[in-house]
C-alpha cells in the first residue's frame, strides 16, 4: 500500500515499554505469530494520536510528509506533497547510491566513506555491518528490500567461516566487523574478505556486529512482510549462534554483556570497558527482535526463547535500576555510604561520592536525566554517550518516564549535545591529563574529536524520530484540550 509520494505505508508493532508490567513468560505457550502483547506507551500514543487528528481536523497529517519515493538515481516527488523535497535530499540519494557495493552483480551493502580527498583509505573503503543500518533503513522505506536481503545473507554466510586471531580462534556466532569485496578483472571473479577483529585497529571483535545484524533483520521482516528469510534454517541459526555467546554462563553476577575496550561503534580505546551503555542498550533490543522471531517448534528453539525471556527481566530490572541517572539519584549518590557489606546494602557497587566529577552536577536538569556510561565495581562513568541513550529509547529499554526525561536533557542541553554541527557522540569530551590516561594520548581522539565528544550527524537518525514523535504528541494534547 502506497502512501502520499509514493512512500510505502509499513505497519509496525512497538515494542513492549512497561516490562515490569508484562509476564514474557506468557509468550512461551503461545504461537510465535498470534502473541498477544499489551501495547507499549508508544502504541498507545500513536493509535490515540490518530484519533485526536480525526477529531481535530487532522486527517490530512500525513500530506504533509516530504519524502518521496525514489527512482534510481533521485528521489520523486509528488504533487500530492505540500512541498518539493530538499535538494540536498537528491544529493544524499546520489551519494548512497555511489557507494554501493556490488558481489557477483548484485548490491550486498555500501562502504563506510567515499572521501576523495584523503590518500589513506584504511578500512574505509569496506562495507560496516554497523555503519550500513542506517542506509539499510533508507533502502527499506524507499521499497528496495533486495539491498538489505543480500546483505543479511552475506554477513550470515560470512559468520559461518573459521575466525582466527593468531593461535586464538574466535567463537562460531562472531559477526564480521566488516568485510570488502576484491574484483579480479582477469578472471572475473569476486572474493569476499571479512574482518573479524584480526585485522581491525586494536585487533578488538566486534560485540555489536551481531545484534545489529538481528535488529535489521526484524527490520526487514517487519517492513516487507516477508518471514521465509527470518524463519530459514541458516537465520535461525545464526541468531542462535549469536545468543549462546551473550547468553552463556560464567562468572558474571550481572545480566550486562561485560566487554573490552573498543568492541563497538566507539572502535578505539576511550574508556569504554567493562559494561558500556551502548552495547547493553543494543543487547536488549536485539533479544527483543530475536524473541519475536525465533521459532518454538524445537526443543533447543524453545529453551533458547526461555533464556532470552529470562535475560530481558534481569537486564531491564538493572539498566533502569544502577544506570539511571537524574537529579534525585544523584543526590542519593552524593549521599552514600561506603563499605557496606550485606545484601541489604545501598551503594551496591560500593561507589566513592567523591568520584562524582564536578561537571555532572552543573550538566544534570532538576527535569530530566539519562543512562550514564557504565556502571561496574567502584565505578561509574557518568558520561553521556548519545547512540546507547537513543537505543534505549527506541527499544523501550527506558520506561515512558524515563524516555521523556531522557528527551526533556536533551532539550535542556541542546547547546552542549547537539550544537550547531549535531550530533556529539559523548560528553563531555576528556582532556589534558586524563585524556592522556584514558585514551593512551589518542591523537584521532583529542577533545571534541571523532569518539571524544565528536559531531556525528549520522546518529540523527535516531534522535529525529524521537524529536518528531514528541512534537507531535504535543500537538495532539494541544488540540485535544480545545475539543
Amino acid at each position: 500500500m502506497d502512501g502520499p509520494g509514493g512512500i510505502r505505508k509499513i505497519s509496525s508493532h512497538c515494542s513492549i515499554s512497561e516490562m515490569d508490567d508484562f509476564d514474557l513468560s506468557r509468550l512461551l505457550d503461545k504461537p510465535r505469530l498470534n502473541i498477544e502483547r499489551q501495547r507499549s506507551f508508544d502504541e498507545r500514543s500513536l493509535s490515540e494520536l490518530s484519533v485526536g487528528f480525526a477529531r481535530a481536523g487532522l486527517d490530512n497529517y500525513d500530506n504533509c510528509s516530504p519524502g518521496g519515493r525514489s527512482g534510481f538515481n533521485t528521489p520523486a516527488s509528488s504533487t500530492r506533497n505540500s512541498f518539493e523535497p530538499h535538494p540536498m535530499v537528491a544529493d544524499a540519494w546520489e551519494s548512497l547510491r555511489k557507494s554501493l557495493v556490488y558481489f557477483k552483480g548484485q548490491p550486498v551493502g555500501t562502504i563506510a566513506a567515499v572521501d576523495h580527498q584523503s590518500e589513506e583509505v584504511l578500512n574505509y573503503d569496506q562495507v560496516f555491518v554497523r555503519d550500513f543500518v542506517p542506509s539499510a533503513l533508507a533502502f527499506l522505506m524507499n521499497g528496495e528490500p533486495e539491498i538489505v536481503k543480500n546483505f543479511l545473507l552475506k554477513t550470515l554466510h560470512l559468520q559461518g567461516w573459521e575466525k582466527r586471531v593468531d593461535r586464538f580462534k574466535l567463537g562460531e556466532g562472531v559477526m564480521p566487523a566488516s568485510f570488502k569485496v576484491l574484483h579480479d578483472a582477469v578472471r572475473k571473479t569476486d572474493t569476499l574478505i571479512a574482518d573479524f577483529g584480526e585485522s581491525a585497529i586494536g585487533r578488538v571483535a566486534p560485540v555489536d556486529s551481531g545484534f545489529w545484524w538481528i535488529i535489521l533483520l526484524r527490520a526487514y521482516t517487519k517492513s516487507t512482510g516477508d518471514l521465509t528469510l527470518s524463519e530459514s534454517d541458516s537465520c535461525q541459526k545464526g541468531m542462535k549462534l549469536i545468543l549462546t555467546l551473550c547468553l552463556s554462563e560464567g562468572f558474571d553476577t550481572f545480566p550486562t554483556l561485560l566487554c573490552a575496550d573498543g568492541c563497538s561503534m566507539i572502535d578505539r580505546r576511550m574508556g569504554v570497558y567493562g559494561y558500556p551503555i551502548e552495547i547493553q542498550a543494543l543487547f536488549f533490543m536485539a533479544l527483543r527482535c530475536a524473541l519475536s522471531m525465533l521459532k518454538q517448534d524445537t526443543a533447543d528453539g524453545k529453551e533458547c526463547v526461555e533464556r532470552v525471556v529470562k535475560r530481558l527481566h534481569a537486564l531491564s530490572f538493572h539498566m533502569r535500576s544502577y544506570f539511571w541517572l537524574d537529579f534525585q539519584q544523584l543526590n542519593d549518590i552524593y549521599r552514600y555510604k561506603t563499605e557496606e557489606y550485606s545484601h541489604t546494602a545501598v551503594n551496591k557497587f560500593n561507589v566513592i561520592p567523591d568520584s562524582i566529577p564536578d561537571w555532572v552536577f552543573d550538566f544534570m536538569p532538576t527535569r530530566g536525566g539519562y543512562f550514564i556510561g557504565n556502571v561496574s565495581p567502584a565505578r561509574m562513568d557518568f558520561r553521556w554517550f548519545a547512540l546507547g541513550n537513543c537505543v534505549a529509547i527506541l527499544s523501550s529499554l527506558a520506561t515512558p518516564d524515563q524516555s521523556m526525561a531522557i528527551m526533556d536533557l536533551i532539550e535542556a542541553r541542546w547547546d552542549e549535545l547537539v550544537g550547531e554541527m549535531p550530533l556529539k557522540i559523548s560528553y563531555p569530551a576528556i582532556e589534558s591529563h586524563e585524556w592522556r590516561i584514558v585514551t593512551g594520548c589518542d591523537p584521532k581522539n583529542t577533545r571534541w574529536s571523532y569518539h571524544n565528544g565528536g559531531s556525528w550527524p549520522g546518529s540523527l537518525f535516531l534522535l529525529s524520530c524521537f524529536i518528531n514523535s514528541k512534537f507531535i504528541y504535543n500537538i495532539y494534547l494541544v488540540r485535544s484540550s480545545l475539543t
